[in-house]
């Protein structure tokens, strides 16, 4: 892959990033929820999910042809594997924890607003969640994607896209994690303060 490639596909995932993290912003939501109304959250999930999907395309058109497989031994394929499926069961037990409905949009274009609100009464958010897998990293499924990337890396694509996908989720968390904040307030800080963020080095860190 040419270094005109690598830029051009690490634009893509900043556009990726950026609008991502942007329209889900407060300042973005109160311009553009008027227009869409109840359907805001599912068209924001649908508009990321084409985004990401053409951020896949670009690579796949430009680079599968010249893109460097790799030949890894025996041992360290299966170690990616076992990396890759520790990720995958990671988001699957993760996305449980989660009001999946509430998460993707469909339960507020139906009307539906979560049971237990946080203080500030945002109905598209649910409560601080500080048990299962959040008692061990802040941001359980980010955890799961950086897995997912590079369990999955067998040629020079994979491996930029695990590059580019990484720094995505790594300033992604920074920006969410400002968001939280300013929701949750000092119930966020105290909880951040204790909490690792993607690696459970402290073990079960969180124990109220």
């Amino acid at each position: 892959m040419s270094l005109f490639s690598h830029m051009l596909y690490a634009l893509a995932w900043v556009s990726f990033g950026l609008l991502h993290s942007v329209l889900a912003g407060q300042g973005a939501k109160a311009r553009l929820k008027p227009f869409f109304g109840r359907s805001y959250r599912l068209a924001y999930n649908l508009f990321a999910l084409l985004h990401i999907g053409a951020v896949w395309l670009l690579g796949q058109l430009m680079f599968a042809a010249q893109a460097v497989a790799f030949a890894p031994p025996d041992w360290l394929l299966l170690l990616q594997w076992s990396v890759f499926f520790a990720g995958l069961f990671i988001l699957l037990w993760g996305g449980r924890l989660y009001d999946m409905a509430l998460l993707g949009g469909w339960a507020q274009f139906r009307g539906r607003s979560p049971q237990t609100t946080h203080p500030g009464g945002d109905p598209d958010e649910e409560p601080l969640h500080t048990d299962h897998l959040h008692r061990y990293v802040r941001h359980p499924l980010y955890a799961g994607g950086f897995l997912v990337f590079w369990g999955l890396v067998r040629d020079e694509l994979s491996l930029a896209t695990a590059l580019y996908g990484s720094a995505y989720l790594i300033i992604g968390a920074s920006w969410e994690e400002k968001r939280l904040i300013q929701r949750y307030g000092t119930a966020y800080q105290d909880y951040r303060q204790v909490v690792p963020a993607f690696i459970p080095w402290k073990g079960r860190a969180w124990h109220r």
